[in-house]
This record gives structure tokens, sequence and C-alpha cells, in this order.
């Protein structure tokens, strides 16, 4: 079985293996970088299910990598500072980050909260059971799909996988990403599985709709991108 993966960003090596020993010990696979630089590019190469984000690293601050995971990316982050001031605390909420803890800090406690976390954040069962755009609505409780008005039958995968886009509106996914949260983290298949299911949802959906359609980000992945008219 696959386990969650967790990023750790973090230019102490010793509080690295000591994450990475905790970590292990609960079940992660661990992953490690010890700059920024190195930490953004393991993380878009990796898809890991957390990051556990040190503030100040050389080549590229922990704000920074914040920031550019966040501008795509939902994957939950926890900061460590070595300050413990409230600026730190707050400006790390405001770029996104999902939890934060001071050094030194007893691990144990990170574990818990890395737990919490992953426990908390399964994007499919985040958004409301009903959702509707212009010719599109979707029931998650029924697993029906009305397409301008006639019912569109799905299979399970293709019906969770349209649903998990729709509630995650013009936000880019990773194939991994998507393997991760439809099929489950061991599942044994390849990202090939992705690409055959979304293509049967493109010809059931039809041509594009102006208001939104499932696009294809090269080198990337997929999201459903929406018009700004959907919103108000």
């Amino acid at each position: 079985m696959k386990n969650h993966k967790l990023l750790v960003i973090d230019d102490d090596p010793h509080i690295s293996e000591l994450i990475a020993l905790y970590g292990e010990k609960n079940g992660y696979s661990i992953i490690s970088a010890q700059d920024g630089t190195e930490g953004l590019q393991t993380f878009f190469e990796t898809s890991p299910n957390l990051v556990i984000l040190d503030i100040m690293l050389p080549e590229m601050d922990g704000w920074t990598v914040c920031r550019e995971i966040r501008r795509e990316y939902p994957t939950p982050i926890i900061m460590l500072t070595g300050k413990g001031e409230s600026y730190d605390k707050v400006k790390g909420l405001d770029l996104g980050a999902d939890d934060y803890l001071v050094k030194p800090f007893d691990p144990k406690e990170l574990m818990a909260r890395v737990k919490a976390i992953l426990r908390r954040v399964n994007p499919l069962f985040e958004k409301k059971e009903r959702i509707e755009f212009p010719d599109l609505i979707l029931d998650f409780t029924q697993y029906k799909v009305e397409l301008r008005g006639t019912d569109l039958i799905l299979p399970p995968k293709e019906m969770e996988l349209l649903y998990f886009f729709a509630s995650h509106p013009n936000r880019v996914f990773t194939r991994q990403q998507l393997l991760d949260q439809i099929w489950g983290f061991d599942f044994a298949g390849d990202s090939r599985t992705v690409d055959v299911h979304i293509k049967r949802i493109r010809e059931k959906l039809g041509d594009s709709n102006p208001y939104w359609s499932l696009k294809t980000i090269r080198g990337i992945g997929y999201k459903f991108e929406v018009s700004p008219q959907c919103f108000g």
C-alpha cells in the first residue's frame, strides 16, 4: 500500500532526520529538501500530500515557496518558524498555510497535526453535495449529472472525477494528485488512467461550453476552467 507522502523542506539536517524518524514510525513516506529552490522543484516532481516548510531557508525562503505552491495547488502546508513571532504566524496563514509550529517543537505534536490535517483534507467531500453551473448540475448524493436539462449517466469514477474538478474550479491538478484523490493512495495503475477517464468525460459533455470546460494544462495536468460570469 502506498503511504501519504510528506515533503520536509528544512536546511537543518537534524530537524529533517527527526521528522523523518517520527513520520516513518507513523506510516508516512518522507521526502526531504534542504533549500527553497530544491524544495519547490521536489514538490512539483513528487506531488506530496502535505508539506512541512521552514521559513528561514537558503536560495528561496519559506514565504516564497508557500506562495508559489498556493498559486495552483491546495496541498496542505505546515510552516515551521524559529522566531515565534505573531507576524510570522499571521503572514504564513495569510499566504495559505494550514498550520504552523514554533521551533523547538515536540515531534509527537507535529505528527498529531499532520494526522489531523490529512484526515480533514479530502477535497472530494469539502464542497456542497450539489453543484450548479450553466447547463450543468452535479448531485453527488445521487451520483447524478444533468447536462442541458438531460440526465447524463456516468460510471462512478467518472462522476467522482468530474465532481472533484467542479468542486475546485480553476485550480490545476497533476495526474498524480487526481489518482491519489479519486483512486486512492494504494492504486497500482499509472497516470494514463486519468487521461482515459477525462477523455470519456469530455466525449459525454460534448463541445466546450462558454461558461466551463475541462482544460489540459500542458506538462502539468488538468483543470475545470469556469468563466467569471458563473461567480456572480
